[in-house]
Formats: C-alpha cells, sequence, structure tokens
C-alpha cells in the first residue's frame, strides 16, 4: 500500500535517516541476541536480513521494525537446550525450524481472522511475564560478566544457585569491562530518551559498545576476555529446513513463541499506527509477520518479531514508510558481505552488556505498583504471572497467567454486574439507586439492570440476584 502512494521528495530523507539509524543499532543486537538464543552470532545476522524485507512488503504497519529480540530468543534457548546440545548443528536446524512453525501458525491465525484471540489475555499478565522474563534474561548473561559458566535455565533459583556456586572462578577483566559498557549503554539510552537533541546516542550505544571493546581487544589482547571468534562472511544460502522428526516436541513452544511474538508484536504496531495516523489491519499484520518467518527459515533464520526499543527508536527517527525497513535490511546485508572480519574480535561481555540494557525497559515495575492502587484483581494477576514465572520457567508462567486471566473473563461474564433501579424525582429516568440515593422505587416492584448479556452459564447468578434484590 505504501509503494503505491510513495513520496519521495516528503519521505524518502526521514525514511532513509531512519532505516540507517536502526539498521546500525540492529548489527550488535542481532549478535547479542542469537548468543542468547545459544546460537552462533551469525544467524541473528540472518535473522535480521530477509525478515525484514518480506516484511517491508507484506506487513502493514510502517514503522514497525522486524528481526530477532530477547523474549523470544530466551524462549528458543530454554526449548532446544532440554532437547539437545547447543553446541550441535540439530540445535541450529531446530531453532530455524521454529521459524517456519512459527511462520506457518501466524499466517493460519491471519488466515482465518484468530487475532482476536489475543484480547482475552490481559495486559497485566503480558506485563508481569515480560518483567519476569527481563530478569531471568539478564541473569542468563551475568555469565559473560562473571568469567565463568552458569546454567542455562529459565527459572530463577538454578540461575541464582549456579552464579553462587562458580564464584571461586570469578574473573575480574570481564566483569570491570562488561560493567563499563553497561553504564555507558544505560546513560547512552537516558539522555537519547531525555533529550531530543541527543536522540541519536540511544540507538548509537550498541554500535558505541562493540567499537570500544573490539577496539581495546585488538590493541590490548587481554586472554581473560573472551571473544566472539570467527564469524562465516557472505549472505545465507537457500535451504529448506530440517528436523521435521521433533515437530511434536516442538508444538507447544512454537505455539508460545507464535502468542508472545502477536502480543509484542501487534500491540507496537498498533499504538504507532495511531501514533501516525492510519489505520492497522491485525489480521495482514499477522500475515505479514508469518510470511516473513516463513522466507526467513528459507535463509537460516530463527523465530522473528517485532522489537519494542527497534521500533521506538525507528519511530522518533521520523521513519513514514516501509522503505526504512528496506534500508535496514540493505545495511545487515552489508554487513554480512563485508564486515563480518571485523565482528571477530567482539568481546563477549559488549554483546552481554547490549542484551541486559535493552531488557531493563521489560522490567515494567511501576505497573505493579499503579495496578494495586486501581484495581487488586490486575495486581494478583500480575503478582502471579511475575512469581510463577520466575520460579517455575517461562512455559509454566504464561500458563497460569493465562489460565488466571481466561478464569477472571468467565468469572466476570457468569457473574454480571446487576444494579437495581430507581426513578428520579420529577422524571421517567430510572437510576443505579446506589449512585442515585434519591431514586425512587415501588413497594413489590424491583426494576433491575444486567450489565450483561443473559445467557445459559450467568442465568442462575441474575435469577438469585433479583429474588435476593426483591426480599
Amino acid at each position: 500500500a505504501w509503494m503505491r502512494s510513495y513520496r519521495w521528495k516528503e519521505d524518502f530523507q526521514a525514511d532513509l535517516a531512519a532505516g540507517i539509524t536502526v539498521g546500525v543499532m540492529l548489527v550488535p543486537q542481532a549478535m547479542s541476541y542469537a548468543k542468547l538464543a545459544g546460537l552462533h552470532p551469525i544467524y541473528g545476522l540472518y535473522t535480521g536480513f530477509v525478515p525484514l524485507f518480506v516484511y517491508a512488503i507484506f506487513g502493514s504497519s510502517r514503522q514497525l521494525a522486524v528481526g530477532p529480540v530477547a523474549l523470544v530468543s530466551l524462549l528458543v534457548s530454554n526449548v532446544l537446550g532440554g532437547i539437545v546440545n547447543s553446541s550441535s548443528e540439530l540445535y541450529t536446524e531446530l531453532a530455524i525450524l521454529l521459524a517456519f512453525m512459527v511462520g506457518i501458525l501466524e499466517c493460519l491465525m491471519a488466515l482465518l481472522r484468530l487475532g482476536w484471540l489475543i484480547r482475552f489475555i490481559s495486559h497485566s499478565v503480558i506485563s508481569g511475564f515480560t518483567t519476569a522474563s527481563a530478569i531471568v534474561i539478564g541473569l542468563s548473561q551475568i555469565k559473560y560478566f562473571l568469567g565463568y559458566s552458569v546454567t542455562r535455565s529459565s527459572k530463577i533459583i538454578p540461575l541464582i544457585e549456579s552464579i553462587i556456586a562458580g564464584i571461586d572462578q570469578f574473573s575480574w577483566p570481564p566483569f570491570v569491562m562488561g560493567s563499563a559498557f553497561l553504564v555507558i549503554l544505560l546513560i547512552m539510552k537516558k539522555l537519547g530518551k531525555t533529550n531530543k537533541k541527543l536522540r541519536f546516542l540511544r540507538a548509537s550505544g550498541p554500535l558505541t559498545a562493540v567499537v570500544l571493546g573490539t577496539l581495546f581487544v585488538k590493541i590490548f589482547r587481554p586472554t581473560a576476555i573472551s571473544v566472539v571468534g570467527e564469524i562465516p562472511q557472505g549472505l545465507p544460502s537457500f535451504s529448506i529446513p530440517r528436523g521435521f522428526e521433533h515437530l511434536m516436541s516442538l508444538m507447544p513452544t512454537a505455539i508460545l513463541i507464535t502468542g508472545v511474538a502477536i502480543l509484542e508484536s501487534v500491540g507496537i504496531a498498533k499504538a504507532l499506527a495511531a501514533k501516525n495516523g492510519y489505520e492497522l489491519d491485525s489480521n495482514k499484520e499477522l500475515f505479514g509477520l508469518g510470511l516473513s518467518n516463513i522466507c526467513g527459515s528459507f535463509f537460516s533464520a530463527y523465530p522473528a518479531t517485532g522489537s519494542f526499543s527497534r521500533s521506538a527508536v525507528n519511530h522518533e527517527s521520523g521513519a513514514k514508510t516501509g522503505l526504512s525497513g528496506i534500508i535496514m535490511g540493505i545495511i545487515i546485508c552489508s554487513a554480512l558481505l563485508f564486515m563480518t572480519p571485523l565482528f571477530t574480535d567482539i568481546p563477549q561481555c559488549a554483546l552481554a552488556a547490549i542484551v541486559i540494557s535493552a531488557v531493563t525497559g521489560l522490567v515494567d515495575y511501576e505497573e505493579a505498583i499503579f495496578l494495586w492502587g486501581i484495581d487488586k484483581k490486575d495486581f494478583f494477576l500480575w503478582a502471579m504471572t511475575f512469581t510463577t514465572t520466575l520460579t517455575f520457567g517461562i512455559e509454566i508462567g504464561v500458563l497460569v497467567g493465562v489460565g488466571f486471566s481466561l478464569a477472571f473473563v468467565i468469572h466476570e461474564s457468569a457473574n454480571p454486574h446487576i444494579a437495581v433501579l430507581g426513578r428520579l424525582p420529577g422524571t421517567t429516568v430510572y437510576r443505579n439507586t446506589l449512585q442515585y440515593p434519591e431514586a425512587y422505587t415501588y413497594n413489590g416492584i424491583v426494576v433491575v439492570r444486567v450489565d450483561a448479556p443473559i445467557y445459559f452459564a450467568n442465568i442462575s447468578y441474575i435469577k438469585d440476584r433479583s429474588i435476593s434484590s426483591s426480599v
């Protein structure tokens, strides 16, 4: 749609600036998220390549920045780590197969117009889940700061136990370097958010960390700092996803990733569409995301979705259309063709600092404080999802959160609000007697208003309440 009415004079300069800004931000982020997923950094760049071009053409959002994200990367790592060793070739094959499965599920949901199902999941559940996941992601990356291996887990207790158990292997150099990079990234992020003139700092933070870290390693050659190592040069080749014998064991995770991806992407895309004054079709959005994952899987990509941080930067940088996404893809293409030899000496702690800096924005404790003051029921949903995700893992956390969310929906539907009405003096208007105590009621007659459709699940409750009101 945007191609047919593209205004070169008005839009191209803004799209070019936004595409370059986010593309530069994506290169180090993509490698960082691939490491979080347990994959070689090159697969992060592959995931930020083909899906961008496909989404720019078929997606309905003009500002959404698609590619690898932290939460989906953690989900990939969590499920595949329990099936196969991350160093094996099968691990990579299954990650690529997951992208294909997620793409198929998203396209099916779009074709069957099932996007409305996501409305049943409460925002408090999403907030609690992402907050807990952000903490788990941060702890999973701390091993690159500490200089020793930490158990791969999505549960907080095994992670903390593993960190404490290996404390005698603690190494100062990666800790100092990683902490320094994290401080730099957080300061640049803060300045970029609060000062419009320094907006470029938010996007250039990851690149700054990578460049400084690489220069330090090249000059001083510290043996205690682990680096990325050799990265293959060139574009990914076309190949059919393999490992279909593991299809059934991957299906629950594919469904979970699809749900998380939809919640994150469609939510961001709708917000950006409202800010930029155009309509967004949720089903077209699902189809665009699904097709980008399917096509990406044929070029060695793992599941991609819309990124909150990169989409925000894309919007702030003035992106007008999907051309900004195509420009991001061109930058990734250039990095794959010409720049991979420069990535060899990137410190692992620099990539870890980029991930931790990115997920700090997902820690939404302010939402919990707000919900406590507004609605205790929603606070309970937030706290329950947060606690179970941290304690029992991501899958259990999501199931518990969604289960309680649906239970509240069913309870509200089966126990609707019923108001006893009275006539306002001197009028024929009837109002709730609790809100209008002066409203006149009649002896022997009770007028009630049921604030919900009447159906088999709530008819007994309505009958009981009506009888008790008349008594």
